[in-house]
């Protein structure tokens, strides 16, 4: 199952139904694979929203048949830590906090905990501990909002 392909067959349908596709992923495993797809609403989004999605998604995907096997659909809002998943996501969250986990090292290191300064071409740049650090958005293998819990 090619990823892209997969957001290509969801994301109309979600968009039909008035929400953003925020991301999505496909977690094989050995009896039952897992496929979580994120979606968001401007005004947020509720548990009624997720069922109807999750209807939607799943008529779709039974008559489609995009992944081989078994597998559980969950469709969720993507929350206060949400995953960013694609550039334009990073440009939206620029001067929050971001945890970054990366495929392989970069300065030696794999995680980052640090302010997200912006994006340029294929490549975030971040802030931790007042260095600056410029990384490939390929080199990400998961980034995370860290919610400012001082903000009312």
């Amino acid at each position: 199952m090619e990823q892209t392909k997969l957001m290509q067959l969801i994301e109309p349908v979600i968009k039909g139904l008035g929400f953003e596709l925020w991301g999505c992923e496909y977690v094989p495993r050995r009896r039952q694979s897992l496929l979580r797809v994120y979606i968001d609403r401007r005004d947020g989004i509720t548990l009624d929203d997720c069922g109807r999605v999750s209807h939607q998604l799943s008529g779709v995907l039974d008559v489609e048949d995009p992944i081989g096997g078994a597998y559980i659909l969950e469709v969720s809002s993507p929350g206060l830590d949400r995953q960013l998943f694609k550039a334009e996501h990073f440009r939206r969250y620029c001067g929050h906090r971001v945890r970054i986990r990366l495929k392989w090292l970069i300065e030696g290191r794999r995680k980052f905990d640090a302010r997200l300064r912006d994006v340029e071409g294929k490549q975030v740049r971040v802030v931790e501990l007042e260095k600056a650090y410029v990384i490939p958005l390929a080199a990400i293998e998961q980034a995370r909002l860290v919610p400012d819990m001082t903000q009312t």
